[in-house]
């Protein structure tokens, strides 16, 4: 199919998913995706303002099942693709490599059973990706570390395994990594690059194991979350820790930790929770430590702390990084 070059190629673009949809339940595209009307006024469908092509395609929540059909690469113009909570499965089609607008990806909630394409390495743009709550399977691949304006990549609870590709944290504009609940195995990875734009860190729930590098915090200025329970981590907690000093929750329970637990933890002065409990260290007690820091066995429950990830939101794009980090979003895209 030639590249999109009007508003008519983008409604046979949309005609196409439409054909792709195997299940609709409300009836929602069945009823509302007509030829009769404009593809501006449909249901999930937003045109810019200056070229009334498609910029955003949010059939978020729709309850739909189906399959992406290649031609959806041709949507030129679009800048945000939010499918987020349906069943959609099958393959994610190289051909939605030519979305070089891309600002948002979310395909959370979904059916996907593939590995991760390398293509999406190359969404240059990309700002915000959420594949996270799918069946993903095999490798993270090297070229996700090509995308250098991400700010948030969240590929959690899937089923990737092998280790984590260093090329992430050469990734400048990165401020949130979530891998947690996946099958992701081998040593923390190295970084090499200094990133003061990433503040959280999740890589809970793995097969991870050997030391925590001593010099992370030289490279990782402004981290405010670093949770890495139900790990395999060994070793010593390294007293140099305390050189994140915008560090407010530190998740490190259930791991193989031995020796005692550092006092210069005491340090972190920005310090809320602290989770070292089901390892082997010799002291549960920091004696320095500010009172409202609350040292237990638990690790960080998927709701806590969601106060302090507002914090960590990227301010510029309005964007708050929950389930409905996509709404803020859409004025950005409207132009």
């Amino acid at each position: 199919m030639a590249a999109a070059t009007n508003i008519t190629t983008d409604q046979h673009i949309l005609l196409a998913l439409k054909d792709h949809i195997t299940y609709d339940p409300s009836n929602l595209l069945a009823k509302n995706w007509s030829t009769d009307t404009s593809i501006c006024t449909w249901i999930g469908v937003t045109c810019g303002v200056r070229h009334h092509r498609v910029t955003i395609l949010n059939i978020s929540y729709f309850g739909l099942g189906g399959t992406i059909p290649p031609q959806l690469g041709n949507l030129s113009f679009l800048q945000l693709l939010d499918i987020r909570n349906n069943s959609f499965s099958g393959s994610l089609p190289d051909e939605l490599a030519q979305l070089r607008r891309l600002k948002l990806v979310n395909f959370m909630f979904n059916s996907f059973h593939v590995e991760i394409p390398s293509w999406i390495g190359s969404l240059s743009k990309l700002q915000l990706l959420f594949l996270n709550n799918n069946y993903l399977v095999g490798t993270i691949p090297l070229s996700l570390g090509n995308m250098s304006s991400l700010q948030v990549l969240d590929l959690s609870y899937n089923q990737l395994s092998g280790t984590i590709p260093s090329s992430i944290f050469q990734i400048s504009s990165l401020e949130r990594l979530t891998l947690r609940y996946n099958q992701l195995s081998d040593s923390f990875p190295s970084i090499i690059f200094i990133l003061p734009s990433l503040q959280v860190i999740h890589f809970g729930s793995n097969s991870l194991s050997g030391g925590l590098p001593s010099d992370i915090c030289n490279y990782l200025p402004n981290l405010k979350i670093l949770a890495l329970s139900y790990n395999m981590f060994d070793g010593q907690i390294p007293s140099t820790i305390s050189k994140c000093q915008q560090l407010q929750i530190l998740s490190l329970a259930y791991n193989n930790f031995t020796g005692y637990i550092p006092k210069e933890i005491g340090n972190l002065t920005t310090l809320k929770e602290l989770y070292l409990g089901s390892n082997e260290l010799h002291d549960k007690t920091v004696h320095n430590l500010n009172e409202f820091i609350e040292i237990r066995a638990e690790d960080i429950s998927t709701n806590v702390g969601a106060e302090l990830i507002n914090d960590v939101s990227n301010k510029k794009l309005g964007v708050v990084m929950n389930e409905n980090q996509s709404e803020e979003f859409f004025s950005l895209v409207s132009q």
